[in-house]
């Protein structure tokens, strides 16, 4: 192995290490006294990064807080967001990749600039139009802005794009239909993008703070990503629950993500393809 090649792993290593390091701190924080996790800060030693006293109250007490009820608000609307949206966002993207019908370019462009423009420009038009229907403090509020994902329609369109067309050829000479072929042919040979959409679909949710925020005020529909500001007040801040509030906010799609980061990586490298 050349030294070039050692060099480049040091500096992989180096690189992971400066990255990972705030989240073993986070994560060893939430397991501290709130008292003693600033304490060892400055300077840095040992006991920066590994308690000097282990304690369970900071993970056992945002579970007898609301918070618990928060992180389940976030697993409905976030699975009901990539069970709901996949179908979505998987038609259209059939439908832009397959289908000749007019203005077909004109609408791929707008759906492909549709997730470039920031949610924090329409936020609140679209927040007057769910409280005009009355979908304030509902699963339905949380969770319909999130269902037509554009780079997930994107992501679908171009690996649809690089399935053979001979293949839908000869299924519509054997007599089947668009929706046959759509699901017969398509999904099935789609998986590592379905997954990635998947993906997409659920990080964006699970994450998602201002629209929560706005569309759900009542503590019986708060998402974790809002909840977990309950432990800070005007007069003081409570960081060993915060702390291990934000430990699981960000294990879960963390380890999501390192089940299927293949599949993303798969659908990743075939998106550029064209037929």
């Amino acid at each position: 192995m050349t030294e070039v090649s050692y060099t480049r792993k040091f500096f992989i290593v180096l690189v992971a290490l400066i990255f990972f390091l705030p989240i073993w701190w986070l994560a060893a924080s939430s397991f501290r006294p709130s008292d003693s996790i600033f304490r060892y800060l400055s300077p840095i030693g040992i006991y920066t990064f590994w308690p000097d006293e282990w304690t369970l109250r900071n993970v056992v007490g945002i579970w007898d807080s609301p918070f618990g009820l928060a992180i389940c608000n976030s697993m409905v609307v976030s699975m009901i967001t990539v069970v709901v949206g996949l179908a979505l966002c998987s038609t259209a993207a059939f439908a832009l990749a397959v289908l000749e019908f007019p203005f077909r370019n004109a609408v791929f462009v707008v759906v492909a600039i549709s997730f470039l423009i920031p949610f924090d420009t329409i936020a609140i038009p679209l927040y007057s139009i769910m409280r005009m229907f009355g979908l304030q403090d509902s699963y339905a509020g949380l969770v319909l802005p999130g269902l037509g994902d554009g780079f997930a329609i994107f992501l679908l369109r171009q690996f649809f794009l690089g399935i053979p067309k001979e293949i839908r050829e000869s299924a519509i000479v054997d007599g089947m239909g668009w929706f046959r072929i759509y699901y017969s042919i398509y999904l099935p040979l789609s998986v590592p993008a379905m997954v990635s959409a998947a993906l997409i679909l659920f990080i964006s949710q699970w994450h998602a703070y201002l629209w929560p925020l706005l569309i759900a005020p009542s503590a019986d529909y708060k998402v974790a990503a809002v909840a977990i500001a309950q432990f800070a007040s005007a007069n003081r801040t409570d960081y060993g629950p915060m702390f291990a509030g934000a430990l699981f906010i960000a294990v879960i799609p963390m380890a999501v993500l390192t089940i299927l980061q293949r599949y993303y990586s798969a659908s990743i490298a075939a998106t550029g393809s064209k037929e």
